[in-house]
């Protein structure tokens, strides 16, 4: 089969770490750094870009209690709307992923990254927590509706130095540069997303069918009743 001349893909790197540097982002990078590699031995390239969560941190607090997106937040949503694949990168704090991780997906709309391939990732002090990555950040993103790529990704202290842990990246790079490669998620958009149950304001403007004319919308908009 014939490849397009070039392609060009998006990438984002989400990173929850707290520190600069952090081994959260340290991960994240090395994740990126050879998922690009491959996408050109492809012929393809690939622009990524990075959302650091503790320089957005007041921001997200503030949405999750007021439903108020700043201008830095919305920019930072705007990327994951437009991008071809994600690398979702955060610390373990308490046998659970960072709750700075967690609250920024939880003021997404549910719609945004459905079909989206995404690396999953996480750092922490101690093998034990290797599960937290299958066991929680997996679920949360099932529920968002992604493509989780099969290979997720954990480094303890004793992993940086295992040459195991560039093995789980390779696999996990090849296989989110395959994903992106195929397109599915713009597919799945112009096949049948008519068919997801989407929450008003987050179709993407596709919302044809709600009558905004009633009392009721007009009293949710914050108007009188006609």
């Amino acid at each position: 089969m014939n490849r397009p001349a070039r392609e060009s893909f998006k990438l984002v790197i989400i990173s929850a770490g707290t520190s600069d540097p952090s081994s959260t982002r340290l991960l994240a990078d090395r994740i990126s750094d050879r998922t690009c590699e491959l996408a050109a031995c492809h012929g393809g390239s690939t622009a990524s870009s990075v959302i650091e969560l503790r320089e957005i941190a007041a921001d997200i607090a503030s949405a999750l209690v007021s439903q108020l997106i700043s201008p830095r937040l919305q920019t930072a949503i705007d990327a994951l709307g437009e991008c071809d694949g994600i690398i979702a990168s955060t610390p373990v704090y308490k046998a659970g992923p960072s709750g700075l991780f967690t609250s920024f997906f939880h003021i997404l709309d549910d719609d945004l990254i459905i079909a989206r391939p995404v690396v999953l990732a996480a750092t922490a002090g101690t093998a034990r927590h290797a599960l937290v990555v299958d066991d929680q950040m997996r679920s949360m993103f099932s529920y968002l509706r992604a493509l989780i790529i099969p290979t997720s990704l954990f480094a303890a202290p004793e992993d940086w130095g295992d040459p195991a842990l560039n093995k789980r990246i390779d696999r996990a790079a090849v296989e989110l540069v395959l994903l992106m490669e195929s397109g599915f998620a713009r597919k799945i958009r112009d096949a049948s997303w008519a068919s997801y149950q989407h929450e008003y304001g987050s179709a993407g403007g596709t919302e044809t069918d709600i009558d905004l004319d009633t009392d009721l919308m007009r009293l949710a908009a914050g108007g009188a009743a006609g």
